[in-house]
């Protein structure tokens, strides 16, 4: 299997959940059940806002039991991106993403790659978080199509948070792969310029999206923030070109 880069590497897959000619998107909601549901904020309607703003990327997370009631709304989250060309990544489950034909994002303690890449063959998407410098240069290594590293600031959105990378070390860490690279954990309004400065392609955003008070216009507001800012800070050279030219 060829190795999966945001370069001019060739690549036998990409037909699954990504409709985006160009560079990787530089802002990535995670669409998390549980932060969302304290906000009292339904999932569809935080999407819809998302969407609405301009986002293409969202990844869905439910770190909680998957019951038929959740499939039934990731049935319906699916085909909302569906309609408007958006890529929707299942966190941890390769096999409801494969199910729906979605992409896939897998932890440390998920699925192997490898076995991921089996399971969902050479077409789909998939991701890969990492958290220090032997994680990123096994993943280097490994059949995925993008990598995320964190966190890069103290974040509350894990229970047990690994040690933070911070801004000098996310630009180290930069050099150790050709993959897009995508930075998570604790990122600002405030501190997105030096961690876009750092080289990363994009930022995934959790609890910065949503408002404290659970507001629709709130969070319609943090989203369109969100996405002028990546569209004017995140790089647009070749290195982080999603798909690779060869792929489109």
């Amino acid at each position: 299997m060829k190795k999966y880069c945001s370069g001019n590497c060739a690549s036998p897959h990409l037909e699954w959940g990504l409709a985006l000619p160009g560079p990787f998107p530089p802002i990535y909601p995670i669409l998390d059940t549980a932060a969302l549901a304290a906000k009292k904020l339904s999932t569809i309607d935080a999407a819809t806002i998302l969407i609405d703003a301009g986002v293409r990327l969202l990844q869905f997370r439910h770190k909680g039991l998957f019951t038929k009631a959740d499939f039934s709304l990731l049935q319906s989250l699916a085909g909302i991106c569906k309609e408007v060309d958006a890529t929707l990544v299942i966190n941890d489950r390769a096999d409801i993403a494969m199910l729906l034909q979605c992409a896939l994002h897998i932890g440390q303690n998920d699925l192997a790659p490898a076995d991921a890449r089996r399971l969902l063959g050479a077409r789909a998407i998939i991701g890969h978080s990492t958290h220090n410098e032997e994680q990123m240069r096994v993943a280097e290594a490994e059949p995925v199509d993008y990598l995320a590293i964190g966190p890069v600031f103290a974040t509350r959105s894990k229970d047990n948070p690994d040690p933070v990378v911070g801004a000098a070390g996310l630009s180290s860490l930069r050099k150790l792969t050709r993959k897009p690279l995508v930075a998570i954990g604790g990122i600002t309004l405030e501190n997105a310029p030096a961690v876009y400065a750092a080289g990363v392609d994009s930022v995934a955003l959790i609890s910065a999206l949503i408002p404290d008070d659970g507001g629709v216009r709130e969070m319609r507001a943090r989203a369109g923030e969100w996405v002028a800012l990546g569209q004017a800070l995140a790089g647009r050279t070749p290195a982080n070109q999603w798909p690779p030219r060869d792929m489109v």
